[in-house]
């Protein structure tokens, strides 16, 4: 099913709106122009979402910052015109699109400068439910990848598949027989190296040290393995420790935070 972003944001507009904006409805019916302001320095990511918003409700918008903007404290993002009462309507619900998808592709580009340009930066799962659309296009637009949407993507093997099945290998081999691309989540690496020898796409390194890395690469190279695989870091890493997991050699780092833990922008909607 092809994801619907205009349904979804009426969605989010309605949600806030409930059966009526009773205190915007007590305003005089006059046509009004409002800015919405930055207050920080960051990468700004959404306008054309909350352009969207205020045109659910007749409103004209005319966007002076682009998304992926690094904008500063006390700049014009967009001007929208319109009636008063639907302008405040829609503002809490841009306002609140706006801040957490510039907040999202702000924390993943300051991730990205930390490491070489040929690692990665993956988003994971990791999103507030209803909003993963949203979230992943802020991280794209950090300068991030997406990863999988959704689990019908491929096939990735993790620990608990792994328990309930019993074996890894036993996982594998039935992947296999349906699926050319695979991922496996990996605890060690002995299971790395299984992994690679039977032909998985990705293999995530799972709570890794960028020493055990190291280590797993450089037996993976003895066995001529390496370059058949595609290297994933992931578990327990940030920006204090992620420079160090880009010196490892690894090809992507998946980074939970810059979706689940979200500090939004500061900006405000000004008459």
């Amino acid at each position: 099913m092809t994801f619907n972003s205009k349904k979804q944001l009426s969605q989010f507009l309605a949600e806030d709106i409930g059966k009526g904006d009773i205190t915007s409805n007590l305003l005089a019916k006059k046509r009004i122009s409002v800015k919405i302001i930055s207050r920080e320095n960051a990468i700004l990511a959404g306008v054309t979402y909350a352009k969207e918003i205020f045109k659910l409700k007749g409103c004209n918008t005319r966007i002076l910052k682009k998304d992926g903007y690094k904008i500063k404290p006390n700049q014009t993002i967009m001007i929208i015109t319109g009636n008063a009462g639907n302008i405040l309507t829609c503002e809490r619900t841009a306002l609140n699109l706006l801040t957490r998808m510039s907040g999202i592709a702000t924390q993943t580009n300051a991730l990205v400068k930390k490491i070489p340009k040929k690692t990665k930066l993956y988003a994971t799962r990791k999103t507030a439910p209803g909003l993963r659309y949203f979230d992943k296009e802020a991280v794209e637009i950090g300068g991030g990848k997406k990863h999988r949407l959704t689990l019908d993507e491929m096939v990735m093997i993790k620990d608990n598949h792994i328990a309930v099945e019993n074996s890894l290998l036993s996982l594998i081999k039935k992947t296999k027989k349906k699926y050319k691309k695979f991922e496996v989540e990996v605890e060690n690496t002995a299971d790395a190296v299984l992994a690679a020898k039977e032909g998985a796409t990705i293999i995530m390194l799972d709570n890794f040290t960028p020493a055990q890395i190291k280590k797993t690469i450089q037996i993976l190279k003895n066995q001529k393995l390496r370059n058949k695989v595609i290297l994933e870091a992931s578990g327990g890493i940030n920006s204090k420790n992620i420079s160090k997991y880009g010196q490892t050699g690894i090809d992507i780092i998946s980074v939970g935070s810059i979706t689940n833990s979200v500090k939004g922008i500061d900006m405000s909607l000004e008459i």
